[in-house]
């Protein structure tokens, strides 16, 4: 048996004693109290994702908010995040990431990550990318097997496309990746706004592929948005701000997409309005992920949020 296989076996052992749950316990919910608001809505929200333990896609995306709270100095996420590295759980199982992460969230008080830290008895700097920069951590293989397998409906739509509109895919994905943004999720707003026809108008004067009103241009700087660079940019940058005001929830930025952010304020979700209903359903039929990774630096959090996370709070209180 190797390093690695011990090391995990003997953490394995150390967490059965110590019954671990990934679920919300009290004293969870009383840390998580402990923290700033955003970092304690980024510790609740991964807590949620990792309640599944066969899926690893979702172990992986919360790993990604773990390693936001560690930049923000979360002892908590630190010590969460390696606990993903320590068992391979989203993220490849890596020892040396976990030991570090143990030391950081140890130095800070944390006394479960220093036991983790004496079963190792490992001293490293080897630090995951994605504490040190806003950058996903890397995926386990078995997130890549899931991701193949569970491909989003959209790639079958854009490989049905002819090939007079796969420039529009090509200049999407340049486009959303400068902006930290998932290709796959634009592509689908824009099949269901305007079906890649560059010229396209709504009765309401939205225009060009991603609809843009007119006041939506001019609040991103797009000069002409029946140019599709201008108009994919701007899209982008309008979906990134609702993505970060929504804190990464889809279907909630969807929705504003159509509707506007106001409405789905309003509404305390999204509006009861026959259009926008359709039109999200369209796009996360598509797209079929939940959630997508965010900048909390763009904009403070919508109501909403708090809304949807005091009632999650409530619900696990009661169980």
């Amino acid at each position: 048996m190797n390093t690695t296989r011990l090391m995990v076996s003997a953490l394995m052992m150390f967490g059965l004693a110590c019954q671990p749950s990934w679920a919300f316990t009290a004293s969870q919910l009383e840390t998580f109290e402990n923290e700033p608001p955003l970092v304690r809505s980024l510790l609740e929200r991964a807590t949620v994702m990792l309640d599944d333990e066969s899926d690893d896609e979702s172990a992986w995306k919360a790993a990604g908010l773990y390693c936001e709270a560690s930049r923000y100095g979360s002892a908590e996420g630190a010590y969460r995040l390696g606990m993903l590295y320590a068992f391979g759980r989203g993220v490849p199982a890596n020892r040396d990431y976990a030991a570090n992460l143990f030391g950081i969230a140890s130095a800070h008080g944390h006394a479960e990550a220093q036991k983790m830290l004496e079963t190792i008895a490992l001293t490293t700097r080897a630090t995951p990318a994605c504490v040190v920069s806003e950058v996903a951590p890397e995926k386990s293989p078995n997130v890549e097997a899931q991701l193949i397998k569970q491909s989003p409906a959209i790639d079958a739509y854009i490989a049905s496309l002819p090939k007079r509109q796969r420039w529009v895919v090509d200049l999407a994905d340049k486009i959303a990746n400068w902006h930290d943004i998932d290709s796959k999720l634009v592509l689908s707003i824009i099949t269901a706004e305007s079906n890649f026809k560059t010229a396209a108008q709504s009765n309401k004067n939205a225009q060009g592929l991603m609809q843009l009103i007119p006041a939506t241009a001019e609040r991103f700087n797009v000069k002409n948005a029946y140019n599709a660079s201008q108009n994919i940019k701007g899209g982008v940058k309008y979906l990134r701000w609702l993505l970060s005001y929504f804190r990464g929830d889809v279907a909630l930025a969807v929705a504003a997409y159509n509707a506007g952010e106001g409405a789905v304020d309003r509404h305390h979700g999204i509006p009861p309005y026959k259009e926008t209903k359709a039109y999200v359903k369209k796009v996360m039929g598509l797209y079929q992920t939940p959630y997508h990774a965010f900048d909390a630096g763009i904009t403070a959090p919508s109501p909403v949020i708090e809304t949807i996370q005091q009632k999650s709070n409530a619900k696990k209180a009661r169980m």
